[in-house]
């Protein structure tokens, strides 16, 4: 079933069109779930799923990483517009306000997450995603080798998408 149009469960949540324009947030199509391909599985049980090109590129730079003794741990992949509406949901829940929020998670619909191309990875030693993640040698490795495997670091520091600096977050580039 096809996720509700992202631009009605932005009104939902309380996102301003004004925000996004103002962001200059690039909106990016849902990947068809039928075409996705299985990764890997959490120990959570949860499956990460990637667009097929996508999914090689990983396996590759994750190969590459284990050659050079370093786990890379894949702890988001495909996310649906639905899926990134229940993240903000939960947060407002929890008494953040939008503003707070859209610092870290984009709006339904204006996630890369939804391409299938997007992972946010951790490490064995470092399995949160927080800032802390650029002083792993992992994340020192993926700034050294990424881009090799086709994978760009999204949110660097200052970025113009106005997000927080995620070292974690690392996209495929087949869009």
């Amino acid at each position: 079933m096809p996720s509700p149009h992202p631009h009605s469960i932005i009104e939902q949540l309380g996102i301003s069109p004004a925000t996004i324009a103002r962001r200059s947030l690039r909106k990016f199509v849902e990947a068809d779930a039928e075409a996705l391909e299985w990764v890997e599985t959490a120990a959570d049980g949860r499956e990460h799923r990637l667009i097929p090109v996508a999914a090689a590129a990983w396996r590759a730079l994750t190969a590459a990483a284990q050659e050079d003794g370093l786990t890379l741990i894949m702890v988001s992949s495909f996310r649906s517009v639905q899926r990134q509406a229940e993240i903000i949901q939960g947060k407002l829940a929890i008494g953040q306000t939008i503003d707070e929020i859209l610092m870290s998670v984009a709006p339904p619909g204006y996630s890369e997450h939804h391409t299938g191309c997007a992972v946010d990875i951790a490490s064995i030693d470092h399995p949160q995603l927080d800032i802390s993640f650029e002083r792993t040698p992992e994340f020192s490795w993926l700034r050294q080798h990424a881009t090799r495997f086709g994978f760009t670091l999204s949110f660097p520091e200052g970025n113009a998408s106005g997000y927080q600096y995620e070292p974690w977050h690392w996209c495929f580039q087949a869009f």
